[in-house]
């Protein structure tokens, strides 16, 4: 948060403001957590180039990060004043809006710190993906027939690998998450603020805004989704500061940002169209330090997709790396626009608990046409849109903004469009600066409409977390909302949406906050058959055992096993390497062979049935093929939605 987040300053002026801004710790905690997500990303492609990507190699680096760290903090020295942030921060939280949000803070940190992550993706490509390269000492095009753990970005990865280099744990993962999640309030009020919504409606919706599902959720998680949030706010906040300030640490932190905010997902590239519209103004100060700025975007290119785009172009001739995933839709762009629109505004509205999900599935199967579903479908590589599915509960997996958030955010819009004493926009946007801002405002409008029309995937609620932010100021600048956020109705339903996501982080099962043993012993000690029952028994029994799901498998294998052949398509295969750096996994493709197999250290494979006769060959053919025998065959449930499947341990001969 920065200093500049309090409601009651219209009389300040804009120098003293500025000043305010300049001495904030939190903004300079913020300046640093960019520089230090951008330098993790160049040590890491750094630390490839020379082979020393392991323990040693980020020890040297943290040294160096140490001592540049403390000449900056010499050359940059904050104001005596500025020793009492942290009593002033304190006197804030006894206010109910950022209590409130305190309180969210601390009961998710409270679920990161007490659960390993679970989180599906987390653990079947980027975890894994990491401790391919840390085990190897470089980045490498991993030999392997799944491929995201090739074509995806870099950005969150480099950041866990020094952690999972040095400590060898996974358990303070969800601190990338958690830090960068704190930031957001500050974020929002300094974007809000500056694209021209009242200084009063700011701030009470930069304590409600970061409790959406999407960001809360994640915050303690080991999801990248809610990641690239912070930075796409502070490519816009950055931007509008050095438009103000013309200093060059605010230009720099802006370029990073957007560097890093395409780093995490490739999804987040539109959001370059508000950067470039934001940072325009801006550019003057490049004319006006080039060595500086050439220094930076050289950071911020190894901080970016680039060079993983540039992988993806070497080794599959594709730069987006969507061709190695074989989805091949042929439906129209315009379709896709609109069911997904359609689709991301139930997902928002959604309740947050919702056991009659399925008959909610089995009603728009009859209501929807079938010729129409099957069109729909051709537009998408899952049946999430065309089927407009519902789930049971919100989860990190598949929320959005949120039922609360969203719906008190479309009841203020409505309250402020149709108000009496709407002011008159007279000649508001003739100006260059109102034209300037009007550009900044609906370019992210723009930027997610696009990606929306283009993306095949289903689980777009969740994708555009990193735009949800960026789209409030259009739906907040009308001057009412001043006048709202004080009426007693608006207040009460503030808490209320404080209220349900405290309720999902309590009863999450991916971090539950509440005794689910008993829940569990409970269940399976109870009479009832009932269909409720057994999916609450499987949900939390499969997110219980999600970090260690292949225990059973290596509770088998002989335990001077270092080297481990795997055949896995999407499987949270991050278990297998636990403890870390004791184990060394080896992906099978269809055509490798048994001299391959020899000379990787291979003796022993898991391989899951289901691939076999579909990716791979025939089991049986396989089999003789390898001149493998099956040791034991092991029921593994690692999805909640598809129950137990078979998995073969065999040994090559």
């Amino acid at each position: 948060m920065t200093n500049d987040d309090d409601p009651r300053k219209p009389g300040e002026s804009a120098d003293s403001r500025r000043k305010s801004r300049n001495s904030s710790f939190a903004l300079r905690s913020l300046i640093v957590w960019i520089w230090l997500c951008a330098g993790l990303n160049l040590a890491g492609w750094v630390l490839s180039a020379v082979g020393q990507l392991n323990a040693a190699g980020y020890i040297v680096v943290f040294l160096i990060g140490v001592v540049a760290f403390l000449v900056w903090r010499h050359f940059d020295k904050p104001e005596p004043s500025q020793c009492s942030w942290f009593r002033k921060s304190l006197q804030r939280f006894k206010r109910p809006f950022p209590l409130a949000f305190l309180i969210l803070s601390v009961m998710a940190f409270l679920g990161g710190a007490i659960y390993a992550p679970t989180n599906y993706d987390g653990l079947s490509y980027r975890l894994p993906r990491v401790l391919q390269w840390l085990a190897a000492g470089h980045w490498q095009w991993i030999h392997t027939d799944y491929p995201r753990l090739n074509n995806r970005a870099c950005g969150i990865e480099w950041v866990s690998a020094p952690l999972m280099a040095i400590l060898k744990t996974d358990r303070l993962l969800f601190l990338i998450n958690f830090i960068p999640f704190l930031f957001l309030p500050g974020l929002t009020f300094g974007v809000l603020t500056r694209l021209g919504v009242r200084r009063r409606a700011a701030w009470h919706w930069m304590w409600i805004a970061p409790t959406g599902y999407c960001f809360l959720l994640q915050s303690a998680s080991i999801g990248n989704d809610a990641f690239g949030a912070p930075f796409a706010l502070a490519a816009i906040f950055f931007a509008l500061r050095a438009r103000e300030t013309g200093q060059g640490v605010d230009f720099f932190c802006s370029i990073l940002s957007a560097a890093l905010m395409t780093g995490v997902k490739l999804s987040n590239l539109p959001l370059l169209l508000p950067w470039a519209v934001a940072i325009l103004p801006a550019l003057k100060i490049l004319l006006q330090r080039p060595v500086a700025t050439a220094l930076v975007c050289v950071l911020a290119f190894f901080a970016s997709f680039l060079p993983a785009s540039a992988a993806n172009q070497y080794f599959c001739h594709d730069w987006s790396g969507r061709s190695l995933e074989g989805d091949k839709t042929h439906g129209s762009v315009l379709i896709r626009l609109g069911v997904d629109t359609a689709y991301i505004t139930f997902v928002n509205f959604e309740p947050p608990i919702f056991p009659q999900a399925e008959r909610w599935d089995s009603f728009v199967r009859r209501v929807i046409p079938p010729h129409l579903a099957n069109k729909w479908q051709e537009s998408f590589t899952d049946s999430g849109p065309a089927e407009f599915h519902g789930d049971q509960m919100q989860a990190e997996e598949g929320a959005g903004f949120g039922f609360g958030a969203t719906l008190l955010l479309v009841a203020s819009t409505v309250v402020a469009a149709t108000s009496r004493r709407r002011p008159s926009l007279q000649c508001k946007f003739c100006s260059f600066d109102g034209l300037y801002q009007l550009a900044v405002v609906l370019a992210p409008w723009v930027a997610t409409f696009a990606l929306v029309s283009q993306s095949e995937v289903g689980s777009m609620a969740r994708i555009i977390a990193p735009y949800y932010l960026l789209l409030l100021p259009l739906l907040l600048k009308s001057p009412c909302h001043e006048q709202i956020v004080r009426k007693r109705w608006w207040r009460a339903a503030a808490f209320f949406v404080f209220a349900i996501p405290a309720g999902l982080l309590i009863i999450s099962p991916a971090r539950p906050l509440f005794p689910v043993g008993a829940l569990l012993s409970n269940l399976q000690a109870g009479k009832s058959n009932s269909k409720l029952r057994a999916r609450i028994e499987e949900v939390y029994t499969v997110y219980r055992d999600r970090n260690h799901a292949f225990a059973p498998a290596l509770a088998i294998l002989p335990p001077d096993v270092t080297v481990l052949g795997l055949i896995t398509y999407d499987d949270p295969e991050t278990a297998l390497w636990q403890p870390y750096g004791s184990r060394k996994i080896v992906c099978l493709k269809p055509d490798d062979t048994a001299a391959w197999l020899k000379a990787q250290g291979v003796q022993y494979v898991l391989a899951r049935s289901t691939l076999f006769g579909n990716r791979f060959p025939d089991f049986n053919d396989w089999k003789t093929k390898m001149n493998a025998v099956v040791i034991k065959t092991i029921p593994l449930n690692l999805r909640a939605g598809t129950g137990p499947l078979d998995w073969y341990l065999v040994k090559l001969n």
